[in-house]
């Protein structure tokens, strides 16, 4: 009847009900469509040729991940460990062709062969181990994060040159990891659409007793799946680290998450049997599109995570909406069927409404008391806001900005380095007068930082330098010198002999690596101090206790600790109890208002304190001279100072 119908019809209006059955067929569809008018219409940023290229690299990594992804979860599986996959993959070729001298080819073999390997036992956890799926991949997640910090002792690895150009452009403006995605995507739609295994996936998820009964391999089978989502996984860590410029052990971190919202917005079911590439795509591009007109609408790095999570839940529940309604999948995973069944589209097309609706309005609120654009405006991109040092930094940058009537938007790179070259280079599809960056890392800070420079607009950077990238100014205190204060303190105080732990910072952060080489280079001088246990807490206080708790039970009689910062001081100082402040030392690291209290109140030695506040608001100063073509010192130091009880009253953060 459908059919007959459409015959029916002239040319014109058969057109135009083509374009309004695939725009009601494809909620994702329509939502993208809509969400790239409503962006085009809040930001004049956001419409231009290399805002959208910027849209598409940033997508790229994501989109990868989730075509790989997309094969598991149309079999009712689910992959948990794509995005430490990704990681390792990296990390194998860049310590292989750097480290080891293996040459560039056989190294992207190995990086290739370690995510197809990762898939194999995945699958066979699964198939032949009959453990869930859930279960299995969250301990590959488990698994390839702590090999990559192994293999790379927890810093990054520079990528091979030959290599890196996957983050380059062709011709000076089509960027390659967008031509990766495309491939990818096609090879995802032609194994899904065109052959064998990509017919036993749709049979699998959609009822693999009965698949089984037919006469279908599903073990085998399922290794083949698992082994694929390996593959596309170590292809997106290979882009990702071509971008960066290093192969970063903490790289893609939480990316599953959005591999499989990517999936799941783009149409297929988690209870499997539907599901395409053309979806996934799409909900890749959905993601990047709202990351990257939030940042351009300056809205807060917490509301952005608000409007996603928003977004994520209302394509699950679309999906929910759509398998009690009994839309059906078809085996190929086309998706529902005709405009006129049963009122199903419509319902498609009023949520996609509805979630484009919400974003645009979460938006216009957030942003109702936005500075005037007549106003010089600055980014600032931060490692974390997950940290009261980086809280602190961005309260000073604020307050001065707010002086000199800049507009300043402040974005979370959430410790993400491959997020921040996002940001960065949303900052600079923007052109924005000038931009305050504070590296997660200082290496794969580069590219994007260098991309600014191209466009003429200044760099400024805060706590941390960018390397290979020019920067107007570097506004920083020296941590290494910090982390030869704390060892000096920490000796004196202890009279120069006893047992010491430390809490190291996040692996792979240039911060943590400093602070840790200036208190050994401190330890020299002190031979009778003997460092008998040294563990990563992440700079979090939670970990912090739970990592100084454990190091208690094999080490009690420890007389002192250094954290390299105060959060993670604060964890130790709760896991000491009584005897932090009395029979044990602590020393932390930034001076955190939270951190000088406890030194205040003795539970706590010393702080190596760094002044945070007067960080940003002198990065906002220079960026702001920067801007208007002012001569500024190349590096400004802000003094570190121990603060202990004697002279905590007299400072101020």
């Amino acid at each position: 009847m459908a059919t007959d119908t459409l015959k029916s019809q002239s040319g014109a209006s058969g057109a135009s009900g083509g374009l309004r059955r695939i725009l009601l067929d494809n909620g994702a569809l329509t939502a993208l469509i809509l969400l790239v008018v409503a962006m085009s219409a809040l930001s004049g940023d956001f419409l231009t040729t290399d805002n959208l290229l910027n849209i598409g690299v940033q997508a790229a990594v994501t989109a990868i991940l989730a075509f790989g992804v997309t094969f598991v979860i149309v079999s009712a599986g689910i992959d948990l460990s794509v995005g430490s996959v990704a990681a390792l993959s990296a990390t194998v070729l860049a310590w292989s062709a750097t480290s080891e001298g293996v040459p560039v080819w056989i190294a992207v073999i190995l990086a290739v062969a370690t995510g197809i390997a990762c898939g194999l036992v995945n699958g066979l956890l699964v198939s032949y181990g009959k453990l869930p799926p859930f279960i299995a991949t969250l301990a590959m997640l488990s698994v390839g994060r702590g090999l990559s910090l192994v293999i790379s002792q927890g810093s990054p690895i520079a990528f091979p040159d030959s290599v890196s150009h996957l983050g380059d452009t062709l011709g000076g403006w089509l960027p390659v990891p967008v031509l990766v995605m495309i491939v990818m995507g096609l090879v995802t739609a032609v194994i899904l659409g065109r052959t064998y295994i990509g017919r036993a996936m749709y049979a699998i998820g959609g009822n693999e007793e009965a698949a089984r009964l037919s006469g279908l391999r599903v073990k085998k089978q399922k290794l083949v799946i698992y082994a694929l989502s390996g593959l596309f996984a170590a292809a997106a860590g290979i882009v990702l680290a071509s971008r960066l410029s290093s192969a970063q052990p903490q790289a893609a971190q939480g990316y599953e998450l959005d591999a499989i919202a990517a999936v799941v917005i783009g149409g297929a079911s988690l209870a499997g049997g539907t599901g395409k590439a053309s979806g996934t795509l799409i909900g890749a591009l959905i993601l990047a599109v709202l990351r990257n007109g939030l940042n351009l609408l300056s809205v807060s790095a917490f509301w952005q995570q608000v409007v996603i999570g928003v977004v994520i839940a209302l394509a699950v529940l679309l999906d929910t909406l759509r398998r009690k309604a009994g839309s059906p999948g078809g085996a190929a995973g086309t998706g529902g069927g005709s405009v006129l069944s049963g009122g199903r589209s419509p319902l498609k097309l009023a949520l996609a409404a509805v979630v484009v609706a919400a974003v645009v309005g979460a938006m216009t609120f957030v942003n109702s008391g936005s500075s005037s654009s007549a106003n010089q405006k600055v980014g600032l991109s931060l490692s974390t806001l997950n940290n009261p040092f980086f809280v602190q930094i961005k309260k000073g940058a604020q307050e001065e900005a707010k002086k000199l009537g800049a507009d300043l938007t402040v974005t979370d790179a959430q410790n993400d380095a491959s997020q921040q070259a996002n940001q960065l280079q949303n900052f600079t599809s923007e052109g924005l007068g000038s931009i305050i960056v504070n590296p997660v890392d200082s290496d794969a800070a580069g590219p994007s930082v260098r991309a600014a420079n191209k466009a003429d607009i200044p760099v400024v950077g805060v706590d941390r330098g960018v390397n290979k990238a020019n920067t107007a100014a570097l506004v920083a205190s020296d941590n290494v010198e910090g982390g030869q204060l704390g060892a000096k303190a920490l000796a004196e105080k202890l009279g120069g002999k006893g047992r010491i732990v430390i809490l190291q910072g996040l692996a792979g952060t240039s911060a943590s690596r400093e602070r840790g080489a200036g208190f050994a280079e401190g330890l020299k001088a002190y031979p009778g101090i003997e460092v008998v246990a040294k563990q990563p807490a992440d700079f979090d206080r939670t970990k912090g206790l739970d990592v100084m708790t454990n190091l208690l039970q094999a080490h009690p009689d420890v007389d002192g600790v250094f954290a390299e910062n105060d959060e993670m001081a604060l964890g130790a100082v709760k896991a000491l109890g009584s005897k932090a402040g009395k029979s044990v030392a602590v020393i932390g690291f930034d001076g955190t208002p939270d951190g000088l209290k406890a030194v205040k109140d003795g539970t706590l030695y010393a702080s190596v304190a760094q002044q945070p506040t007067e960080l940003g608001r002198i990065a906002v100063q220079n960026a702001l001279k920067a801007a208007e073509g002012e001569k500024v010192e190349q590096t400004v130091k802000v003094p570190v100072k121990v603060v202990t009880a004697e002279n905590v009253d007299e400072f101020s953060g």
